[in-house]
C-alpha cells in the first residue's frame, strides 16, 4: 500500500486511534494543563462578572469603596488568567510535540523496516511527506484540538452559567445559533477534509517530482532540459496553488456563517435586554454583564466551529500518516527462527523459482556456490541475475524452491543473522554525507581507527584517502559527490572488508568504471573474496574469468555452467557473449586476455 492508496476512516476512528496509540500515555500532563485551562476560562467570565459592580456600584451609585476591590479583583484576575494562559500553553505545546515526536519516530522505524518491494512501487516524495509535512500538519492539529477542545469549551460552559444566572431567558435567545451552526460546521467539515486530502496528494507528487530532479540535475543540464522540467513543475505548482485555495474557500466560509447567526442572537439580545431596562426589571449593569460574556463567549464558539476545520485538515494528514505505520513487511522471522551460524558458507539454489508482479524472473534454477571459492552468474539483461542476489539475503522470498547456507534455509533463520553473514558490493555505490571514516565503518560503527585504516588498505583506498584535506574526517558530500567513480566503489569495498563477513555479493561492482579504476577496484576485490564464498554478478566477463565456476542464465533459467576456459570451448551462450565484448581485455592480475 502506498500513501495514496489509504483506506478511508471516519473521524471517529482515527481520533480514537490517536487518543489509544499516542494520548493516552500523557493525561497526567494533560489534566494538569486543564487545571489551567480552568483557571483562564474562570478568569474570563471573571470579566463579564464584574462588569455589573463597575456600572451599577461605580458609576451609577458612585460607591469610592468598590471602586478599590474592583480594582484590585481585576489585576487579579488578568494576573491569574496572564500566567495560566503561559503554564497550559508551555504544557500543551510540550505534549503535543512530543506526541508528534513519537508518531514520526514510529513512521520512520515502519519504513526502515519496510520490504524493498514497497520502496519500488513508492513515491519518495510521498514517503518523505509522511514523514515530515503530514506529521507536521498533525501536530498543529493535536495541539489546536486539544487546546481548543479544552479550553475553549471550559470558558464558554462558565460564560453560559453566568449569562443564565443573569437572565435565563436571554441564555436562551442568545444560545439558539448553536443547532444552526453545528449543522453548517458539519457540512463545511466534509467538504474540507476532501479539500485537504487532494492538497495533501498534490504535495506528495511536488516533493516527488523535485527530489527526482535534483537526483538527476546532472542528465537534466546534459539534455538542456531546464525549461521542460520547470514548466512540469510548474503545471503541479499551479496546481496545488489552485487547490489550496479552493481548501481555503471551503475553509473559511464558515466566517459569514458565524458572524450572520452571533449578529442575529447579539441584536435579539440587545433589543430583549434593552426592554427590560427601559421597564426597570434589570439594570444596566446585569444587562452590560450580560452582553460582555456574550461578546466573550463568541470567540470560543467561533473557535469551535473552525475547530472542525482544522481537525479534519489534520484527519486527511494523519490517515496517510497511519497508513505508513501501518506497513508490515512480507519479511520477518519465522516463529522459532534460530540464528544462523556460518561454518564454511555453503550458499545452494534448490529448484528456486521467482516472480515479481506475476512475471516470472527465476524458472526451477538450481546451483551450488561452494564455502570459499567464487560462483559467477552471467547472462543477458533481465536474465534474473541480480534477483538471484537479492534472493540470498532475503529481500525477497522465493516463491518456491528453498535458498540455503550451510544446510540451514535461509528462511527458518533470524534476518539480522542472515544478514550479518552476507556483506553486498553493487554497481550502485551508496554512500552518506558524512565522513570517509563514518562511512567506511557504516558496517560496523564501533570500530576502531585501526581497524578502518586495515580495511581501506586492503581496499586500496588508503592512499588516496590520506591525500585529501581532512583524510579519514574528509566529508565526501551526498553520495560522494566530491569522490570519483572508482574511490567510491573502494571505500564501498573497504565497508565490506570491515563488515568481515563470511559470504560476499558482487552485484556488477565494476561495470560503471573506467579501465584504470576498474583495475585498482579489481585488485581491491581480489582480496576481498580470497578465502570467503563469493557470488558474483559480472557484465565484463574478464573480471570473472578466474572465477571457480560460471553459470549462465537466460530467460531465468541456468543453461550451462563451468569455467571460463569450458564455456569458450563448449560453444555456447557464454561464448556468443564473450564475442559480443571487446576483443582485449585487461585481466585481473592486469595482463591483457583474450576471452
Amino acid at each position: 500500500m502506498t500513501t495514496t492508496d489509504t483506506v478511508d476512516l471516519t473521524t471517529r476512528a482515527i481520533v480514537e486511534r490517536i487518543v489509544r496509540e499516542h494520548v493516552r500515555r500523557y493525561i497526567p500532563r494533560i489534566l494538569v494543563a486543564i487545571f489551567f485551562m480552568g483557571l483562564v476560562a474562570g478568569s474570563t467570565a471573571g470579566y463579564a462578572w464584574l462588569v455589573q459592580p463597575i456600572l451599577d456600584e461605580v458609576f451609577i451609585e458612585k460607591d469610592r469603596g468598590q471602586l478599590v476591590w474592583i480594582t484590585v479583583a481585576v489585576f487579579l484576575l488578568f494576573l491569574v488568567k496572564g500566567l495560566s494562559e503561559y503554564a497550559q500553553a508551555v504544557i500543551m505545546a510540550r505534549t503535543s510535540m512530543r506526541i508528534v515526536a513519537d508518531i514520526r519516530e514510529r513512521v520512520c522505524r515502519s519504513l526502515i523496516r519496510a520490504d524493498l518491494a514497497y520502496f519500488h512501487k513508492a513515491s519518495t516524495g510521498a514517503l518523505i511527506a509522511g514523514c515530515m509535512t503530514n506529521v507536521d500538519a498533525l501536530q498543529s492539529t493535536v495541539a489546536q484540538t486539544l487546546t481548543t477542545m479544552v479550553k475553549d469549551l471550559l470558558t464558554l460552559i462558565f460564560l453560559a452559567a453566568m449569562m443564565f444566572y443573569q437572565d435565563w431567558v436571554l441564555g436562551l435567545i442568545s444560545f439558539f445559533i448553536f443547532p444552526a451552526a453545528f449543522a453548517s460546521v458539519q457540512r463545511i467539515g466534509r467538504k474540507v477534509r476532501i479539500r485537504s486530502r487532494e492538497v495533501a496528494i498534490e504535495r506528495e507528487h511536488i516533493t516527488g517530482f523535485i527530489s527526482d530532479m535534483l537526483r538527476g540535475i546532472r542528465h537534466i543540464k546534459a539534455y538542456g532540459q531546464e525549461g521542460h522540467h520547470m514548466a512540469r513543475l510548474g503545471d503541479r505548482i499551479h496546481l496545488l496553488f489552485r487547490r489550496s485555495v479552493r481548501t481555503v474557500k471551503t475553509s473559511e466560509s464558515i466566517s459569514p456563517i458565524m458572524e450572520s447567526l452571533a449578529g442575529i442572537a447579539i441584536g435579539a439580545t440587545i433589543v430583549y435586554g434593552g426592554l427590560k431596562v427601559i421597564e426597570g426589571t434589570t439594570t444596566p449593569g446585569a444587562f452590560f454583564s450580560f452582553i460582555t460574556a456574550l461578546l466573550l463567549a463568541y470567540r470560543p464558539l467561533k473557535s469551535f466551529a473552525r475547530l472542525n476545520n482544522t481537525l479534519q485538515q489534520g484527519l486527511a494528514a494523519a490517515q496517510r500518516v497511519f497508513a505508513l505505520i501501518d506497513i508490515r513487511p512480507a519479511i520477518q522471522d519465522r516463529e522459532n527462527a534460530r540464528p544462523l551460524s556460518v561454518e564454511g558458507g555453503t550458499v545452494r539454489f534448490d529448484d528456486v523459482s521467482f516472480a515479481y508482479h506475476d512475471k516470472p524472473i527465476l524458472d526451477h534454477v538450481s546451483f551450488e556456490a561452494p564455502a570459499g571459492q567464487t560462483t559467477a552468474l552471467v547472462g543477458p539483461s533481465g536474465a534474473g541475475k541480480s534477483t538471484a542476489l537479492n534472493l540470498v539475503a532475503r529481500f525477497y522470498d522465493v516463491d518456491r524452491g528453498e535458498i540455503s547456507i550451510d544446510g540451514f534455509d535461509v528462511r527458518d533463520v533470524t534476518l539480522t543473522s542472515l544478514r550479518d553473514a552476507v556483506a553486498v558490493v553493487s554497481q550502485e555505490v551508496v554512500l552518506f554525507n558524512d565522513t570517509i571514516e563514518a562511512n567506511i565503518a557504516f558496517g560496523k560503527p564501533n570500530a576502531s581507527p585501526d581497524e578502518i585504516q586495515a580495511a581501506a588498505r586492503i581496499a586500496d583506498a588508503h592512499h588516496f584517502i590520506e591525500n585529501l584535506d581532512h583524510g579519514y574526517g574528509t566529508l565526501i558530500g551526498e553520495n560522494g559527490i566530491r569522490l570519483s567513480g572508482g574511490q567510491r566503489q573502494r571505500i564501498s569495498i573497504a565497508r565490506a572488508v570491515l563488515r568481515d563477513a563470511p559470504i560476499l555479493i558482487l552485484d556488477e561492482a565494476t561495470s560503471s568504471l573506467d579501465s584504470e579504476s576498474e583495475r585498482q577496484v579489481q585488485q581491491a576485490l581480489a582480496r576481498l573474496t580470497s578465502g570467503r564464498t563469493s557470488i558474483v554478478v559480472a557484465h565484463r566477463l574478464s573480471t570473472i574469468a578466474d572465477a571457480d565456476v560460471i553459470h549462465v542464465l537466460n530467460e531465468g533459467r541456468i543453461v550451462e555452467s563451468g569455467t571460463h576456459d569450458a564455456l569458450l570451448a563448449h560453444g555456447g551462450l557464454y561464448a556468443q557473449l564473450s564475442r559480443l565484448q571487446p576483443v582485449e581485455e585487461e585481466g585481473v592480475d592486469g595482463s591483457a586476455r583474450v576471452p
